[in-house]
């Protein structure tokens, strides 16, 4: 009996020592992917021009046809004036004018018999005031009518109808939409790429709906703002045909930074470090179904944002690698594919 048991341990002692060398190990494969950043803003939409309309001349509003909250075409009439006194200055400067004319051209057929050349000098030069009169009467009633500068939303009116006003008083206040307007604070970095980095997307969001709208740069703030390190950069946008937007809504742009190669992104329990510093991970080579072979592989990496490290030297799309415990593994070494715990 002794000797057959001694017999058996003679028989399976190789295969007690490979199961023994051999190591479960969980493999992952190294596969790239883009890379893409992104961050949201919380902004608001302004105009693109806000203007309040005045007159540059006084007088009684008898028309206001605008409505708030309207939207109206470049050259609609906003308001205008009583332009009976307009119209009377107009024709007295006329007839100022034709009278200069006359006595001019009196005094040029008079002239060198009782006439002198300063008289008829000074008639030239009230003509031409004359002339200068007519054209500041016309302007002026020109100027009583206000006129829309541009396809524009009606934000307030300032006055009431038939209310008498002085010149420069703001009476309507219009928004030009045509093109909308985002604000948004970011941080010095994007502030740099921004219009100038080609991937580099810019996106808006209203809250109402899930679509996204295209959104480039417009213009910035040169000054950084006194709360943080940041910058204001104004975007903008087409307006969306499907919905009305109007200043002031609350809008969520992204940015989203793509890189321009494929980047190898692995667990950072993949990496073992060196004493020296120097990292590396443990590459397997398949000898059979489930079992084979790892070696040390030395890997240039950086942390990504998300927790994990992104490899930029020493691997390849394909290769396998042990996804943790790879310090505890040297050159050589012999383990099988860890697939799960069987009942």
């Amino acid at each position: 009996m002794g000797r057959l048991f001694v017999l058996l341990l003679l028989v399976l002692s190789p295969f007690a020592a490979l199961a023994q060398d051999m190591r479960l190990a969980k493999i992952i494969e190294v596969q790239s992917s883009d890379s893409a950043v992104t961050r949201q803003f919380f902004g608001h939409v302004v105009a693109k021009e806000t203007v309040d309309l005045a007159f540059q001349v006084g007088g009684q509003i008898v028309e206001l046809p605008v409505i708030e909250g309207a939207r109206i075409d470049e050259g609609t009439m906003v308001a205008q004036l009583d332009l009976e006194p307009f119209e009377l200055a107009l024709d007295q400067a006329r007839v100022q004018r034709n009278q200069a004319e006359r006595t001019l051209d009196r005094l040029q057929k008079l002239q060198g018999s009782t006439v002198s050349q300063v008289s008829v000098d000074d008639a030239e030069t009230s003509l031409r005031l004359a002339e200068i009169a007519v054209r500041n009467a016309e302007r002026e009633l020109n100027n009583a009518t206000l006129l829309a500068p541009f396809d524009a939303l009606v934000a307030s009116r300032n006055v009431a109808n038939y209310a008498t006003i002085s010149a420069g008083t703001p009476i309507v206040r219009l928004h030009d939409m045509s093109d909308l307007r985002i604000e948004i604070d970011v941080p010095e970095v994007l502030f740099q790429r921004a219009g100038t980095d080609p991937n580099l997307e810019l996106w808006a969001q209203f809250p109402t709906d899930d679509a996204r709208y295209p959104v480039t740069p417009r213009e910035f703030n040169a000054e950084t703002s006194q709360v943080g390190q940041t910058y204001q950069i104004t975007l903008g946008m087409t307006p969306p045909e499907d919905r009305t937007v109007l200043p002031g809504s609350s809008v969520t742009v992204y940015a989203t930074l793509n890189s321009e190669t494929q980047d190898i992104v692995i667990p950072a329990s993949a990496v073992s470090t060196a004493n020296d510093g120097s990292t590396s991970v443990m590459v397997f080579t398949p000898t059979g179904a489930d079992e084979g072979t790892v070696a040390r592989r030395p890997v240039t990496v950086e942390p990504t944002i998300r927790g994990n490290v992104r490899v930029t030297e020493g691997l390849k799309p394909g290769q396998e690698i042990v996804a943790s415990g790879a310090s505890q593994l040297a050159d050589g070494d012999r383990v099988k594919r860890f697939t799960g715990f069987s009942n």
